[in-house]
């Protein structure tokens, strides 16, 4: 007979959890006692349970694990809903135990009592309390199971006080059977078929590819899938990666966001083959307006998310890796070349650069790790950092590029890095951010430090909040109304005096401060020297706070409410 809390971690540990993200408190103390006894998982410290959510969910995105995380009750555990509702939006798995009142307190607004069960019923994949010891390891088994079968997704699991201090068996089961919970991983050959069908039938075929190719492991199959098809590639922001982004069939991403040739290409294509995307606002622009001219085959894992904004032809519920391999095993060689050739011209025409601007440009920084790096991971913030990264950085393999896509979460990226770079130790991690977005969970560079983590910090300072600035620079006539973070009413210009820019805070002195290092860069010909800076210190994060003028935009953008063909290409 063992306590609950001991139960706890020795299920971890049947669950193979090597890293466990800990925020301590009265409702967790006696697991924490637990935790304190092994040596078997590893337990980070973050500074804030927001950043610790992140942190698992960049840990699981990086590797391909569950990500698990530990809070306390009432605002520990309430810390953690953007971090579940960002890992929800992008199929990320995440096991969240969170500690609580004991069950005969429940009901009376005891100190730190909050449902959280009720609060994370529509952002999770489940959420449930324990209210009896000898359904804890069913109830943890299931957790994990359900957190990594089907579309992945966080799963909570709300742990009474009285749980874990109750004796029961220490016995952990082998078998799950959950009643209503069958996911379907394997594609019905007769609807491949029919794909297959209207894929050899079609003149002018395009393939839209998600964040379910790179989540599913499928990105070599489905390369060859279009090595064999010759049919043109484009992705969304989550599916950068599914092939090569130097591959020669590849156009692009597609959206409000995306390059002119993809774009055009969903709005003259006669058949879209979407693997393992939702179809949200982001990509299709325009409802009715969206392949109008097109029918449309649909795979995803999730069958909730087939016609459920756009309206398929042949919808395919399975595993993307698993029906690629399907359509590989059945298709045969077609001749879509004039198409390919036209939306490659076009895409040689129109492409997505600002070479046209002069001085430091995030393409130029962005470029720098292209042409230098290889085995590395890039973790982005949210808002132009973000879509500057997904328009330029180079990504060859899954697993490359983790951003927030479905929730556009700020102060996602620096944290996210840190579980990165600890699922990752030999590799390079870029945390991608902007100044906004930076200072939303600035406070784990005391974690970097303490943990002696290398990453490279690359932000992007504009003085704005960018995105929201580019609207209102385009669309409401300059009325920049809170998105001026610099302490004066001005824009960073190629005139400002880059090196003296009153922002608060000194970036470069704050890092000082936490005990890492930083440089502050404000010319092209200084990008090369501070990434050399980051390079020779590996004792822990360095911060390269590249200055750059205000009002350079992501184009091209779709505005609000128009089609993808109606882009805005060059600033007005």
């Amino acid at each position: 007979m063992i306590t609950g809390a001991a139960y706890l971690v020795r299920a971890l540990q049947y669950e193979g959890v090597d890293t466990l993200f800990n925020y301590p408190g009265a409702a967790t103390i006696d697991i924490m006692d637990e935790l304190y006894k092994q040596d078997c998982i590893r337990v980070i410290l973050p500074r804030h349970e927001q950043a610790l959510a992140h942190e698992a969910d960049g840990y699981a995105r990086s590797t391909g694990k569950v990500g698990v995380c530990l809070v306390t009750s009432g605002p520990g555990a309430t810390n953690l809903v953007t971090g579940i509702a960002t890992a929800n939006a992008d199929s990320v798995p995440l096991v969240c135990i969170t500690g609580q009142v004991p069950l005969e307190l429940m009901g009376n607004d005891a100190f730190q009592e909050v449902d959280m069960v009720g609060i994370c019923r529509n952002i999770c994949k489940y959420a449930i309390t324990v209210r009896n010891r000898e359904e804890l390891g069913r109830i943890l088994k299931e957790a994990f199971y359900i957190a990594r079968t089907g579309r992945p997704g966080p799963v909570v699991v709300d742990i009474p006080r009285n749980i874990q201090i109750a004796l029961g068996s220490d016995e952990y089961p082998h078998d799950i059977s959950i009643r209503g919970y069958k996911p379907n991983s394997i594609a019905h050959v007769g609807q491949i078929k029919k794909a297959i069908h209207e894929l050899e039938s079609a003149n002018k075929p395009v393939f839209l590819l998600g964040g379910g190719v790179n989540i599913s492991g499928a990105n070599e199959v489905m390369t060859q899938l279009v090595d064999m098809t010759g049919i043109p590639v484009v992705t969304t922001l989550m599916g950068k990666g599914a092939i090569p982004s130097d591959h020669h069939l590849y156009l692009g991403n597609v959206g409000i966001h995306g390059g002119y040739a993809p774009n055009i290409a969903i709005g003259e294509c006669d058949l879209l083959f979407s693997i393992g995307t939702r179809f949200n606002d982001r990509i299709t622009g325009k409802l009715d307006t969206f392949c109008q001219h097109g029918k449309i085959i649909h795979i995803d894992i999730d069958a909730a998310s087939i016609s459920k904004n756009i309206k398929v032809d042949i919808p395919i519920v399975a595993d993307a890796k698993s029906a690629i391999e399907t359509l590989v095993s059945y298709m045969k060689p077609i001749d879509v070349s004039d198409w390919t050739r036209q939306l490659l011209s076009l895409k040689s025409k129109y492409p997505v650069t600002q070479d046209s601007i002069k001085g430091l440009t995030p393409e130029k920084v962005i470029s720098y790790i292209n042409a230098h790096y290889t085995e590395h991971i890039v973790v982005t913030d949210v808002g132009q950092n973000q879509l500057w990264t997904t328009q330029f950085l180079a990504v060859k393999r899954a697993k490359q590029l983790l951003t927030s896509g479905g929730l556009g979460t700020m102060g996602y990226g620096f944290p996210a890095a840190i579980g990165a770079q600890l699922g990752n130790p030999g590799k390079r991690v870029f945390a991608i951010t902007g100044d906004g977005g930076f200072q939303m969970n600035l406070q784990e560079l005391a974690t970097a430090v303490m943990l002696k983590l290398p990453i490279t910090i690359v932000l992007f300072n504009n003085g704005y909040l960018g995105n929201v600035r580019q609207w209102q620079q385009l669309f409401y006539d300059k009325r920049y109304a809170c998105t001026n973070l610099l302490p004066v009413d001005e824009i960073i210009t190629e005139n400002t005096n880059k090196e003296r820019l009153p922002y608060i805070p000194d970036f470069i002195s704050l890092v000082k401060a936490y005990k890492a290092q930083g440089m502050r860069i404000t010319k092209e010909e200084d990008i090369e020297q501070a990434f050399q800076y980051a390079e020779s210190y590996r004792e822990g994060p360095t911060l390269l706070e590249f200055i750059i003028d205000t009002e350079i935009n992501v184009l091209p953008m779709v505005p609000t409410g128009q089609s993808l063909q109606e882009m805005v290409l060059v600033d007005a």
